[in-house]
Order: structure tokens, then C-alpha cells, then sequence
């Protein structure tokens, strides 16, 4: 298996399982790497994951991604509604990828309806929990040549 992929996570997705429970669940942040790595490997892919509270090392990633990447997931946390350098890094790097949102960023406060990412993004998954992650990477390695 040489195709891999390049799981994001930003800022505070660390704290799963115990910041706001009843609109995170209890799933950890390990829970969610452990569901889309075997998702990846189900469609014949490798996962490595990152997660970080500082947009310049999540942005860094990206870049790297282009020399060992076919594809990204990405869950920006709060970056999805401020972060034009984040989406000038994903589509920078030239990579098809997937926009994650665990909970209906569209069922909650104003500000979390506009995404910086969901005209460039090629695959979104928005409100399926952490089942989501697994959906974006079978949605997105189906894209993938």
C-alpha cells in the first residue's frame, strides 16, 4: 500500500470526548483517527493524521502532504469560518480533499454557516458525527484515480 492519505484535524479537536459532549459525543480524538485509518485501509489506503491548535503547523502539514499525499480529510474546527490561509493551502497543494464537521454547523450559531472551504472542497460531510470521517474517506478515495 504506497497511497496514503493525510488526516487534519484543527484547533481543539484535541479535547474530544470531554468538551461539549452533547454536541461532540464522548468519542476521543484517538476514536476518530482509529475509525479513518480503518476506513483508509479498507479502500486500499494509508492514513497519517495530525491535529493542531496552531493554523501555521496544520498549514505545514498540507504542504507536506503534497510529496507523500493523494488526498486529504480535513475537520478545521473554528479555522473553517476564518481561515483563507487554510484554504489557500488546500488548494495550493493541488490535493482532492474532504471538509469533516462532526456536528450540523448549519443547525447552530450564525457564524458557523460559512465555510472558507466548501466551494473548493471536493467532498463535505457535515453532521454524521464521528461516522462522518469515515463517509469523507470512502467518499473521497472514490474520486481518486
Amino acid at each position: 500500500m504506497s497511497a496514503r492519505l493525510l488526516l487534519v484535524n484543527g484547533p481543539n479537536l484535541n479535547l474530544l470526548g470531554t468538551r461539549e459532549p452533547e454536541v461532540y459525543g464522548t468519542a476521543t480524538l484517538a476514536d476518530v483517527e482509529r475509525l479513518a485509518a480503518a476506513a483508509a485501509l479498507d479502500a486500499g489506503y494509508g492514513l497519517r493524521a495530525i491535529q493542531s491548535n496552531h493554523e501555521g503547523v496544520l498549514i505545514d502539514a498540507i504542504h507536506e502532504a503534497r510529496g507523500d499525499c493523494v488526498g486529504i480529510i480535513i475537520n478545521p474546527g473554528g479555522l473553517t469560518h476564518t481561515s483563507v490561509s487554510l484554504r489557500d493551502a488546500l488548494t495550493g497543494v493541488g490535493l482532492p480533499f474532504a471538509e469533516v464537521h462532526i456536528s450540523d454547523v448549519h443547525a447552530r450559531e450564525e457564524f458557523r454557516h460559512h465555510s472558507y472551504l466548501d466551494d473548493v472542497a471536493a467532498v463535505r460531510v457535515i453532521g454524521q458525527g464521528i461516522d462522518g470521517y469515515a463517509e469523507a474517506v470512502r467518499r473521497l478515495t472514490a474520486l481518486i484515480p
